[in-house]
């Protein structure tokens, strides 16, 4: 099964929702206590259509964050990026925040992030700090399912992330743009490895003969862009 990236637009009336708290830690026994920046606020919504035209359905939506919370948030592995990344997994480079708590309430679930002192983090504590409104946003994979009603059903979701969003107005066609480009299989790793549909399709659709000198093309390409 392709699963396609799906990364959500929030709704700016949920950024209001969002509270920030500073909360003393002890490091150790020699080291002072230290305010730790904290984000609580709505984070997964479902049973509702979303700004994307799409809606998680809360039964199937929960099995998922079970998943997450039991081998993501509790072993303190649930780390967001600041912004989307076009990508199905968490560069450590760009970790900017924690999830530390995950709890649904009615048809939301509701969490708490620890902002890290990584370098993004760092950003995401002075766009708080500066009175940019944050708030969080989900990067999944799933299917897409049509619906009646003129919405998509998010359908086998597999949450990758909970990010940072400072923007919640991004352009709708980069979204359709991902989810018609990339799509995700299960490797043999038990990860997730990127197909790129286009590209199969124009392979597919070459002579035998060419498809070799095709693909030697796109390499030295690719080698080019990247010097």
């Amino acid at each position: 099964m392709k699963l396609k990236f799906i990364s959500e637009n929030p709704n700016p009336e949920m950024f209001k929702d969002f509270e920030v708290s500073y909360v003393e830690e002890q490091k150790n026994l020699t080291s002072e206590a230290k305010p730790s920046l904290y984000i609580s606020g709505p984070m997964i919504g479902c049973n509702s259509v979303n700004r994307n035209n799409r809606m998680y359905d809360l039964a199937e939506t929960k099995s998922e964050v079970d998943r997450y919370i039991a081998e993501m948030v509790q072993p303190k592995r649930a780390m967001g990026e600041l912004n989307h990344p076009e990508c199905a997994e968490v560069d450590l480079e760009r970790a900017c925040h924690l999830v530390t708590d995950l709890k649904l309430e009615g048809d939301t679930y509701h969490g708490k992030s620890k902002v890290l002192s990584t370098p993004t983090g760092l950003i995401l504590k002075s766009l708080i700090e500066d009175g940019v409104q944050v708030g969080m946003s989900t990067r999944a994979l799933g299917t897409l399912e049509e619906n009646s009603g003129g919405y998509n059903k998010v359908k086998n979701m597999r949450l990758v992330a909970i990010d940072a969003v400072a923007d919640p107005s991004f352009p709708k066609a980069f979204v359709n743009g991902i989810l018609e480009s990339k799509s995700y299989v299960l490797d043999s790793a038990g990860g997730f490895e990127c197909v790129y549909d286009e590209f199969e399709k124009r392979i597919s659709t070459l002579p035998v003969a060419n498809k070799e000198e095709y693909l030697k093309e796109q390499i030295i390409k690719f080698i080019n862009a990247i010097k």
